[in-house]
């Protein structure tokens, strides 16, 4: 299905309502159906996507989509090293992400989000703290996808600058909010980034290419409680300055 570009900036909005619930009913879902999602459906998604806007229209993203014996191979390795980094520690060296997706040193009120993110979904699951087992089992379920039939890897050419992971964001957000339109969900998983040196070979990425994340993508599990976890958001007066 192709799509035409918008006619004119005077274009005028269509459906807002729609519009407003698709980005409002996008969440990371946790558990998935084994429900396929047509190539077709992909495709689109994707091309909708791609309408993102970047600087200078580089449009710096390559999309790897994994289905089938792709997909599962790639789950089979991953899982394999998750395991053997936790019965060996030391193994973390060789599994390092590339860029720092958080800080190295986390300060309010960031700390405070990603602890109450953490107790919420781990006390929904009922996991306590110190049950290693359960949150190994828990954290492994990313390289999984989550029981989602389709998974993307996100690679961008190691030449480009800190910009075009900006434009890689407003990217992978049409992806996720064009999937709200199909009656699909997605989880965005930068948990893929450490074992980087295991997924770009699997994938056939160039040399220049570095992962910026992977994603899952199918229809939610309406049974499983994990997918009743939505996380709150911050209102808008307390990240917005007036200035007048």
């Amino acid at each position: 299905m192709s799509l035409n570009p918008p006619s004119s900036a005077t274009e005028s909005p269509i459906d807002a309502a729609s519009v407003d619930t698709a980005i409002t009913s996008r969440m990371s879902v946790r558990a998935f159906l084994p429900q396929p999602v047509p190539r077709e459906t992909i495709e689109h998604l994707l091309q909708l996507a791609s309408r993102a806007p970047s600087g200078t229209n580089t449009q710096p993203w390559k999309v790897y989509v994994l289905q089938g014996a792709s997909r599962d191979t790639l789950v089979e390795k991953c899982c394999a090293a998750h395991d053997a980094l936790r019965a060996d520690p030391s193994l973390a060296s060789e599994y390092r992400e590339e860029y720092d997706y958080y800080p190295e040193k986390w300060v309010s009120p960031y700390i405070d989000r990603r602890r109450e993110n953490g107790w919420g979904l781990y006390g929904l699951l009922g996991i306590t703290k110190g049950d290693k087992d359960k949150m190994h089992a828990q954290h492994q379920r990313n390289f999984r996808f989550f029981d989602a039939p389709v998974g993307f890897m996100f690679t961008i050419d190691r030449v480009m600058g800190r910009g075009s992971l900006m434009d890689y964001g407003m990217f992978m957000q049409n992806l996720m909010v064009a999937a709200r339109g199909h009656g699909l969900h997605t989880c965005p998983q930068a948990a893929w980034n450490g074992f980087a040196k295991i997924i770009l070979p699997h994938i056939g990425a160039g040399d220049n290419e570095m992962l910026v994340c992977g994603m899952s993508l199918g229809y939610a599990d309406p049974a499983d409680k994990v997918n009743t976890f939505i996380t709150p958001r911050e209102p808008v007066e307390s990240f917005t300055h007036w200035l007048t």
